[in-house]
């Protein structure tokens, strides 16, 4: 597991994930992969065969709204604690804790100013 309170993973959330992958692959030389995740696909992209960042489609009405942007999650020690520590804290749990096969487990944080960031306790790698 990363260290608590560090950035572990970006990614690109748009509605253009075809566009996105292809102006990274031509513009930073990323090698996109395509993981079908149930009804959606997520896109992982590598450089020199090791994952970099992701690419994520956004779909649905939770992202009416919303433009394009980069998304980063940060490493805690407890997502479940520290995302009720949040909420004391002010914040907005905008997605409560939930579990990612092999990745681990994630919640969205909003704070108190209104910036929204990804809380994550990885999964144990094996």
């Amino acid at each position: 597991m990363a260290q608590h309170g560090t950035i572990v993973w970006t990614e690109l959330n748009t509605r253009e994930p075809e566009k996105a992958a292809a102006f990274y692959e031509k513009t930073l030389g990323w090698e996109i992969e395509a993981m079908p995740m149930g009804a959606i696909t997520y896109r992982l992209a590598k450089l020199g065969g090791q994952p970099v960042a992701g690419i994520f489609t956004m779909e649905g009405p939770q992202f009416d709204g919303i433009p394009s942007h980069w998304f980063s999650y940060v490493e805690v020690d407890d997502v479940d604690a520290r995302c009720a520590a949040a909420a004391a804290a002010g914040a907005t749990i905008l997605q409560q804790p939930f579990d990612v096969p092999t990745v681990g487990r994630i919640g969205v944080v909003k704070d108190p100013t209104g910036a929204v960031l990804g809380w994550m306790t990885s999964a144990p790698q094996g």
